[in-house]
């Protein structure tokens, strides 16, 4: 059975998230500060974290932050906040997924659900998956693991399903909209500026100088391309 995190301050709130994953089957542990959660979440095994933006002490973007440090499972995070600006900053902490209060608590549900499900699917390749190796990159599918220069970076699920998919599809350029739609999904909350954000993170950690990129590339007015190399 699957097993989730709600870091949450709002006791209603979490209890009605948690009775509705419930009744779909799926566990679920409460905490209700963000120092709390960072707990449960590195002594304990989840399957994927829902995190509310505005939590005493510790605030949603930077326990997202520490969580990415170690953990690469879905993180939806939940807030009141609609501003475009606090979505890219979620998704540049390393949150999957933004979900806006009030919500219809079916579509969290889905929404944990699809996550799920999309995990799984990428997380359990079979044997034939093979390790890629592109100069300095070495990209294992399997363990997903990346590692540049030999020294292994740490990449949330996103991120690393982003370049999987541009470096298994060399030198095709695909527009925003397609990344989006293949990484995210078409159930996905977001807009284009959210792969925006996550290449800009792919850059950071793989390219020498990421202004000038050697791997993923910016074809203006079209997309991004992995340069073949």
């Amino acid at each position: 059975m699957k097993k989730v995190l709600i870091i949450e301050d709002e006791q209603n709130i979490a209890q009605l998230e948690q009775d509705y994953l419930e009744v779909h089957g799926i566990e679920s542990d409460i905490a209700t500060t963000g120092e709390e959660g960072l707990n449960l979440a590195t002594t304990n095994s989840y399957n994927l974290i829902i995190l509310d933006l505005m939590l005493p002490g510790i605030d949603g973007f930077a326990l997202c932050e520490k969580l990415r440090k170690n953990l690469d499972i879905p993180i939806l995070m939940v807030t009141a906040r609609k501003e475009d600006i606090d979505k890219i900053k979620g998704f540049d902490r390393g949150a999957d997924d933004y979900i806006v209060k009030p919500f219809n608590p079916n579509e969290l549900v889905a929404r944990v659900k699809a996550h799920l499900s999309r995990y799984d699917r990428l997380t359990n390749r079979n044997n034939t998956s093979t390790d890629i190796q592109i100069n300095n990159l070495l990209i294992q599918p399997d363990a997903r693991r990346i590692f540049v220069n030999g020294e292994e970076i740490i990449f949330t699920a996103k991120e690393f399903d982003l370049l999987y998919f541009l470096a298994t599809n060399q030198d095709i350029v695909f527009t925003k909209e397609h990344l989006f739609e293949r990484i995210w999904g078409y159930d996905a909350l977001g807009d284009t500026s959210t792969v925006t954000v996550h290449i800009r993170k792919i850059r950071e950690k793989i390219e020498e100088d990421p202004s000038n990129p050697k791997f993923i590339e910016t074809v203006w007015g079209a997309g991004y391309r992995f340069k073949k190399q």
